[in-house]
């Protein structure tokens, strides 16, 4: 995920360690920044790696994998993030750019960088919401660097099971402007429940005009990826049990949820972006693809005349 899965392993401490989730998404990053043919950009991302003790080991170039892109963890599954990372950039800066939004919502925001890295119109707010030691040693690394925000940045250090919206509106979010919410990789941690909550919370909070996208697992029994090549080298290299810290329950339906409430959705595999964009990971049709039941979903609020 972009952020933390809330039950995965911190480094550092509790208080002010950062989960080893999220530098596996910094390191997948930082590789596609460094690809010929990127799909993303993220200048902050190795510095992320290389500052945090449990991942300063880690490859932030391919070049650096033994087995280059043949790695299912460094190669696929690298590219995977990488691709994710293009896909809601674009989706957030044009929500922001054509669709006129001005705040922008990032929940489990983790060692996300958008605030630093994206070309943001002016007036925009980014809130990042996540856990008070991630956002901290993001803000250490940032510093380190001399890096300015592009957009004014609020830091909302709040475990999403907390009061968040308290959190959020007392930081200054205004729910009768159009909004631009992120979920990049948190929902499948959460109980089902709380991501029933925090969808039911967003459309309360979206004015007409606001977008959303989160990213879903259709797979009713997650374990049955159990010999993924992606979770096995996954754990293998760098000990992390992405099975274990996903919530086995059965998932609900947001985005019939949501389509009910009245917003536009759409449902696409990450598949169908790297026809799109002709690169990125595609199915494996020789091994269980952890892959294939990923889906990213892009949901808008309609403007209504003279509301």
């Amino acid at each position: 995920m972009a952020g933390t899965a809330h039950r995965s392993t911190g480094v550092g401490g509790l208080e002010g360690g950062v989960g080893l989730t999220a530098l596996l998404v910094a390191a997948a990053r930082a590789i596609e920044t460094h690809r010929p043919d990127s799909l993303a950009q993220d200048p902050f991302a190795e510095h992320f790696v290389l500052a945090a003790p449990a991942s300063a080991g880690w490859p932030v170039r391919i070049q650096q994998v033994p087995d280059g892109n043949a790695n299912p963890l460094w190669g696929r599954f690298a590219r995977y993030f990488g691709l994710r990372t293009r896909v809601l950039d674009d989706f957030v800066l044009e929500s922001v750019h054509a669709g006129g939004a001005r705040q922008v919502v990032l929940f489990g925001a983790g060692l996300d960088s958008r605030a630093y890295r994206l070309d943001w119109p002016p007036g925009c707010v980014i809130f990042e919401i996540d856990r008070e030691g991630v956002l901290a040693f993001k803000h250490r690394v940032l510093g380190n660097r001399s890096a300015s925000p592009k957009a004014a940045r609020v830091a909302i250090p709040t475990d999403l099971r907390a009061d968040w919206t308290g959190a959020l509106t007392d930081a200054g979010f205004d729910p009768a402007a159009p909004s631009v919410w992120l979920a990049e990789g948190l929902l499948f941690y959460l109980p089902a429940a709380a991501e029933t909550h925090l969808i039911a919370t967003v459309d309360r909070l979206s004015a007409d005009g606001s977008a959303l996208a989160f990213e879903v697992k259709l797979e009713k029994d997650l374990l049955a990826y159990r010999d993924s090549p992606l979770y096995t080298s996954t754990k293998q290299q760098l000990g992390i049990d992405l099975l274990g810290l996903f919530d086995g329950e059965p998932r609900p339906d947001s985005t019939g949820d949501l389509a009910d409430k009245g917003w536009a959705t759409s449902v696409h595999t990450p598949f169908d972006f790297t026809r799109r964009h002709g690169r990125g990971p595609l199915p494996d049709e020789q091994n269980d693809d952890a892959l294939a039941g990923n889906r990213w979903v892009f949901a808008r609020k309609p403007r209504h005349p003279g509301r």
